[in-house]
């Protein structure tokens, strides 16, 4: 059997971001990592509620993919995977700039 992916909730972006939400987006955040960290990865793909998306307008660092995930109620998260991780990026209150560049 697979194993649960790992989250990565160490990025400063994201952090700064997710303790300056208000405490009820905060919830729904947590939510979904909660969720998250008893999926594996097929089940992430698959998940109709996260709609993991390739974001194609930018890389990550070395390179990597990017991808955006609904996160919480209202928007989405900037993510790539690193082998069983998930290293979260940064929020966004609006699906469109999930995939601005920087």
């Amino acid at each position: 059997m697979s194993q649960a992916l790992k989250l990565d909730l160490n990025n400063p972006v994201f952090q700064k971001q997710l303790f300056d939400l208000a405490k009820e987006k905060q919830l729904s955040v947590l939510k979904t990592l909660r969720k998250l960290s008893n999926m594996i990865w097929n089940q992430v793909y698959q998940d109709q509620g996260l709609k993991w998306e390739l974001v194609y307008s930018r890389t990550g660092p070395n390179g990597k993919r990017l991808y955006s995930l609904r996160i919480g109620t209202g928007f989405r998260a900037v993510a790539y995977r690193d082998g069983q991780w998930l290293r979260l990026l940064s929020l966004h209150p609006d699906h469109d700039s999930a995939y601005k560049r920087n």
